[in-house]
C-alpha cells in the first residue's frame, strides 16, 4: 500500500510560479514511480510529468515542457512539481500518482497503470 498526500496548490497569476508536494508512505512507497496528473471541470484527467522509480528520468506532457519540472528527494519520499510561467490554461486540480516498480517513457503516461492516487491539490491561474 502506498499512501500519497499532495499540497502546494493555490490561485497565481498569470506568469507565476507554484510548487507542489506529494509525499508518499506506505511499505511499498520507495519502490515507486510517481506520476503528475490534473483533470480540468469536464475534461479528462491528462499526464502532466512523471519520474521514474530511480530518479533519474523524467516525462513531461508537450505543454508544459520548459515550465514545469518534476523531481524527487529520497531522504523524505517526497516528490515535487515546479510551475513556472503558468497559464490559465494550466489551471485544474493536480493529483499525484504512484506504480510500484518502474515505468517507460511511453507507460508513465497512462492514467491506467498508476495503482494509487493522492485527493488533489488545486491550482488556479489567473488571467
Amino acid at each position: 500500500q502506498v499512501q500519497l498526500v499532495e499540497s502546494g496548490g493555490g490561485l497565481v497569476q498569470t506568469g507565476g510560479s507554484l510548487r507542489l508536494s506529494c509525499a508518499a508512505a506506505g511499505r511499498t512507497s520507495r519502490n515507486t514511480s510517481l506520476g503528475w496528473f490534473r483533470q480540468a471541470p469536464g475534461k479528462e484527467r491528462d499526464f502532466v510529468a512523471a519520474i521514474a522509480r530511480n530518479g533519474e528520468n523524467a516525462y513531461y506532457a508537450d505543454s508544459v515542457r520548459g515550465r514545469f519540472t518534476v523531481s524527487r528527494e529520497s531522504a523524505t519520499n517526497t516528490v515535487y512539481l515546479q510551475m513556472n510561467n503558468l497559464k490559465p490554461e494550466d489551471t485544474a486540480m493536480y493529483y499525484c500518482a504512484a506504480v510500484v516498480g518502474a515505468c517507460t517513457r511511453t507507460s508513465c503516461r497512462d492514467r491506467r497503470l498508476y495503482s494509487y492516487w493522492g485527493q488533489g491539490t488545486q491550482v488556479t491561474v489567473s488571467a
